[in-house]
């Protein structure tokens, strides 16, 4: 019975990782394409049951997740130097490239949750797990592309010692990208103009870095 028990994990197993290679540049791509429109597919799969969720993509999480493992795995390839430091705290996150890829989601993840917090206070509901989750789950969608790019050009950036053009043209790139189709989702969500969106979302944006600049402060000294 426990070997049957083995069998059928590890059929699952192949299936979902063989999946994946389906599902997830699809994925992508449908985000890249029309962010708005799959952001808004992610507040409907919200409302489904479990086994039937995100059916015909990857969960907005999990895309995010694997964004930040392949560019991780990309810098590893091109022997990437991480930063030297005698912070202790600091060498445990990049000892391993698990640790590095946890703490890298956790930094950008701090981008999806900052713009669901903004809007569920925006429309004056109360601020807890549920009322957050949708709008996190939706931004975790618009932030994958966003994360994959940064990251990239960062390892591009490093090997070029200065500002490598292209490098420096991609994130530019990626930021127009996801302020624009934050800027539209902000717009559609709450019914106001587009000044006021695009307000909403280069704050939340701003406010996100600082976060994840005043995080860094202390983990570079401890």
């Amino acid at each position: 019975m426990d070997f049957l028990k083995i069998l059928r994990s590890f059929e699952d197993f192949v299936f979902e990782a063989v999946s994946w290679l389906i599902f997830y540049p699809l994925t992508l791509w449908r985000i890249m394409r029309h962010p708005v429109r799959t952001m808004n597919y992610s507040d409907a799969e919200q409302s489904q049951d479990g086994e039937a969720r995100y059916d015909d993509a990857i969960s907005p999480p999990l895309v995010l997740l694997a964004t930040l493992v392949l560019t991780n795995m990309v810098g590893v390839a091109l022997h990437q130097q991480l930063p030297a430091s005698e912070s202790t705290l600091l060498h445990t996150i990049t000892a391993s490239p698990q640790n590095l890829v946890l703490f890298r989601s956790l930094m950008f993840s701090l981008i999806p949750m900052t713009a669901a917090v903004s809007l569920v206070r925006r429309r004056g509901e109360r601020l807890s797990r549920e009322s957050v989750r949708a709008p996190f789950y939706a931004q975790c969608y618009l932030t994958a592309p966003l994360a994959g790019v940064i990251s990239l050009a960062g390892v591009f950036l490093q090997r070029a010692h200065g500002a490598h053009p292209v490098a420096v043209t991609a994130m530019v790139m990626a930021l127009a990208w996801f302020l624009a189709a934050q800027t539209a989702w902000y717009r559609e969500k709450l019914a106001i103009s587009w000044g006021a969106a695009g307000y909403l979302a280069l704050r939340g944006l701003l406010l996100a870095g600082l976060i994840n600049i005043t995080l860094a402060i202390p983990i570079a000294l401890i």
